[in-house]
C-alpha cells in the first residue's frame, strides 16, 4: 500500500522555525519524484519543493526559495521540510506528495497522484 504520512504541524510565532516529516511507505520511497505542498483557506493549493529520492537538487517556488529545506532519511524513509523565518502567510495545510513516473521537476499538484493527509501550519503575528 502506498502511503505517505505528515506530521509535524503546530502553531509558531513569526520569525521562527517548524520542521515537518513525512514518511513514505517503502513501495513507493525509491526512486520517485516527492514534493512538499500547502493550501491556505480559500486558496489554491500551492507547490512549494520538489526532488527525486534518487538524487539530485531539489527545486523551491520563489515564495519559500531560502526559508525553507527540503532533506530526506532513506534508512527511515522520511523526508522534512524545514521551515525557517515563517511569517501569518505561511499558515496553511502542508502535504507532502508522489508523482509515480515524473521524472521532471514539477510543483504543479496535477502532476502528484499520491497524497497524504496533511498537518496544518499556523503562525500568529
Amino acid at each position: 500500500l502506498d502511503t505517505l504520512v505528515e506530521s509535524g504541524g503546530g502553531s509558531v510565532q513569526a520569525g521562527g522555525s517548524l520542521r515537518l516529516s513525512c514518511v513514505v511507505s517503502r513501495y513507493t520511497y525509491r526512486y520517485i519524484r516527492l514534493g512538499w505542498f500547502r493550501q491556505g483557506p480559500g486558496k489554491e493549493r500551492e507547490g512549494l519543493a520538489t526532488f527525486y529520492t534518487g538524487g539530485g537538487t531539489p527545486a523551491y517556488a520563489d515564495s519559500v526559495e531560502g526559508r525553507f529545506t527540503v532533506s530526506q532519511d532513506n534508512a527511515k524513509e522520511t523526508v522534512y521540510l524545514q521551515m525557517n523565518s515563517v511569517q501569518p502567510e505561511d499558515t496553511a495545510m502542508y502535504y507532502c506528495a508522489a508523482a509515480p513516473g515524473v521524472s521532471r521537476d514539477s510543483l504543479s499538484p496535477r502532476d502528484y497522484s499520491l497524497w497524504g493527509q496533511g498537518t496544518q501550519v499556523t503562525v500568529s503575528s
